[in-house]
């Protein structure tokens, strides 16, 4: 199974992810040094995908296509959040 996922910060940054196992990355996340250093992040949504190349066509979809994501982001009241 493979996953896109989008992680929220407590400061309300956003992250979508892609990975063939979601519980695994979501330590890392709050692991890792950099980028995410000293945020907590929360599972908002993930999707799951028994093929692929669909999952990381999704991911790519809400990275690159604003109208997507903001659709997305919208029904999941993630939109106005700073």
């Amino acid at each position: 199974m493979y996953y896109v996922y989008i992680l929220v910060s407590e400061s309300g940054e956003r992250y979508i992810g892609f990975t063939s196992d979601l519980e695994r990355r979501l330590q890392e996340h709050s692991r890792l040094k950099g980028y995410t250093k000293g945020r907590e992040w929360n599972l908002v949504y993930y999707e799951a995908y028994v093929d692929k190349e669909l999952a990381l066509r999704r991911e790519r979809q809400l990275k690159r296509h604003g109208g997507v994501r903001t659709a997305l982001f919208k029904r999941l009241g993630l939109i106005g959040r700073t």
